[in-house]
């Protein structure tokens, strides 16, 4: 038995050797797990020491690296916006040289058209102005034209008055005479009114009894004019025909008109003309002058009175149909004129647009040029903008770096941090 004493109350107990040794196996674990403490404690601050040196220069050995990073990106950069800057600014003063190569060329194609434009227009009130004297001419000529037929109209008149004295005469003159004599004075009155005329009026003219029968037939005249340059101006077979009111049979116009027409075609003549007496009631051929073209060509079947008439109708006629074709002529002549002035019109637009097809052509080759240039230059751009692109995203890979995801897939490191914390 041992005898103990309590430290705290001072009493004093016994206890055997069991109990001792009990008692002094707890005093002896309680100093062991003090001990055990003690050295456990001093390693947790010898671990949080090395942890907080190696963390230290983990973070500065990190912070010198992305320091250095971002000198290199920072001086990357500043190289990258130089080589931009400059390359910007060498395409963008191309494309302001071509620019204005451009507006020089747009200059002067708007000056070349102005130019061209003008003279066309030049061209054309000169050609207008010419336009404008031929139709003045022109009205001039129908002025005169008209003028001539009026004082033709005018003679109409007498024209007329004479044609019924000189029926009366006839009647009177056809009660007297006999079938022969009617006859033979019928182409005498006809001979002496135009030789009483012909000194005056026919200066020029044949006027002569047809005595060529070789064909077997014959007119009684032929009455031919020419110009002074040997032109025939007009020919006409004249025929005349006569009949006593006491002779048995009668005869007809129409009985006539086809030996007329073979006389006519024979001699060559151009006009045919029955001067005649016969059917002397018949209302159509007492009207005046009738043409019976529609059976025999240019043939006229006409009254005594009327035989003067006939040939100044038919030579005025002929008169003017000289002047209208010396008048078509010389309107021809204007027109080929005109018809020159448009092929020289058209011979200048097809020039001009033949250089205008061509100087468009240059146009649209430099304007092409100017786009092949252009999309090059958008390709440099788009390359140096990917590059700035690239570089933004390393700078944005840096800014991204943690020691989270450093200490991803090493656990040694992992769990050093994960005490850290």
């Amino acid at each position: 038995m041992n005898e103990i004493i309590c430290p705290h109350c001072k009493k004093a107990f016994k206890v055997d050797e069991a109990g001792f040794a009990d008692i002094l196996k707890q005093v002896r674990d309680h100093q062991f797990e003090e001990e055990l403490q003690n050295r456990l404690n001093l390693a947790d601050k010898e671990k949080e020491s090395a942890v907080k040196l190696a963390e230290a220069n983990i973070r500065n050995s990190l912070q010198d690296q992305l320091a250095r990073k971002d000198t290199e990106l920072a001086d990357l950069k500043a190289k990258s916006d130089l080589l931009l800057s400059e390359n910007i600014s060498k395409k963008e003063n191309e494309i302001t040289q071509l620019k204005a190569k451009i507006d020089n060329i747009e200059v002067e194609k708007k000056l070349a058209v102005n130019e061209a434009v003008q003279k066309v227009e030049r061209e054309r009130d000169s050609f207008a102005n010419d336009l404008k004297t031929k139709e003045l001419e022109k009205q001039n000529l129908e002025n005169s034209l008209k003028q001539h037929f009026l004082i033709e109209l005018q003679n109409k008149d007498a024209i007329i008055k004479y044609k019924d004295d000189e029926i009366v005469r006839v009647k009177d003159m056809k009660l007297k005479l006999s079938t022969k004599m009617l006859g033979e004075t019928l182409e005498q009155h006809c001979e002496i009114e135009f030789n009483r005329l012909r000194a005056t009026a026919f200066q020029k003219a044949y006027f002569e009894k047809d005595n060529n029968s070789k064909s077997g037939s014959k007119g009684d005249f032929i009455y031919k004019e020419t110009d002074d340059d040997g032109n025939e101006i007009i020919s006409i077979m004249f025929e005349m025909k006569n009949e006593n009111d006491e002779t048995a049979t009668k005869k007809k116009n129409e009985d006539f008109l086809k030996e007329l027409d073979k006389d006519r075609t024979e001699k060559k003549c151009e006009y045919a003309v029955l001067v005649s007496l016969l059917e002397a009631d018949s209302e159509f051929y007492n009207s005046g002058i009738v043409d019976v073209s529609h059976k025999y060509n240019k043939m006229y079947v006409v009254r005594p009175q009327f035989f003067i008439p006939i040939i100044t109708l038919l030579r005025n006629a002929a008169m003017n149909s000289m002047q209208y074709k010396s008048e078509l002529a010389l309107v021809k002549s204007q027109n080929i004129d005109i018809t020159n002035f448009e092929d020289k019109i058209n011979k200048f637009k097809e020039g001009f647009a033949r250089n205008y097809d061509l100087a468009s052509r240059k146009f649209k080759d430099a304007i092409d040029g100017i786009d092949k240039t252009i999309k090059e230059l958008e390709k440099t751009k788009a390359a140096l903008l990917s590059s700035e692109n690239n570089l933004r995203l390393a700078n944005e890979k840096t800014e991204d770096l943690t020691i989270k995801k450093l200490t991803h897939g090493n656990p040694t490191m992992k769990a050093k941090f994960d005490e850290l914390e």
